[in-house]
């Protein structure tokens, strides 16, 4: 299993996520499907393509506020569960749009898929007017929206989620995890007491015959 791991300093924190999306939501023009599509990514840690996919009948809302979303990637269907508030944003997204079951969930400009165009351009300006400008100008320009996904993942791992259940809700491996976040993964520096471990893993004492 060949990963790329990500460098920690890539991670985005949920302040700047948050910073990131409120701009993203007061801007005016555009496609109305930019900010709902990556509060998608952020909240649910799906890929880009899956959600460009979504289509309404994918969400389940149920009356009490919880929900769930029917991911896909490569043939392989994960089921999503929503938290209430982001269950409650999609039921509004959904009404407001006055989007049908069989409409995609984050339609483009003229009905068909989001295009990758439609939420860069306003993606890359919120970085541009977010972010630390000492930061950007080495990196962080033009980084793609799937980092949403990164940094979610990575913040869901160091909140103690076990990781078999983040790997579930995103799709992966648990292994591709631990290449993809090490840092996720460190333990603190502990003292061993060797001569404990010592007793406990030693070998019986032979016996004359």
């Amino acid at each position: 299993m060949l990963v790329d791991a990500l460098d920690e300093d890539w991670i985005l924190s949920e302040r700047q996520v948050l910073s990131l999306l409120d701009w993203i939501r007061q801007q005016a023009g555009g496609s109305r499907s930019v900010y709902p599509f990556l509060v998608t990514l952020a909240e649910g840690a799906i890929r880009p393509s899956e959600a460009r996919s979504l289509r309404v009948r994918d969400v389940v809302l149920r009356s009490g506020g919880s929900g769930e979303l029917a991911a896909g990637y490569r043939g392989q269907a994960r089921v999503v569960p929503l938290r209430p508030r982001f269950a409650i944003f999609l039921r509004g997204w959904i009404n407001d749009a006055g989007l049908r079951k069989d409409d995609l969930l984050f339609p483009g400009a003229r009905g068909g898929r989001l295009s990758v165009d439609a939420y860069m351009g306003l993606w890359e300006q919120a970085q541009e007017a977010v972010l630390p400008h000492d930061e950007l100008r080495d990196w962080r320009l033009g980084e793609p929206v799937d980092i949403l996904r990164e940094s979610s993942l990575a913040r869901w791992l160091r909140q103690g989620v076990d990781v078999a259940t983040v790997a579930e809700l995103a799709g992966v491996a648990p292994a591709w995890l631990a290449l993809r976040y090490p840092y996720c993964f460190r333990l603190g520096a502990t003292e061993i007491d060797w001569e404990r471990l010592a007793q406990a893993t030693r070998l019986p004492e032979p016996t004359g015959r």
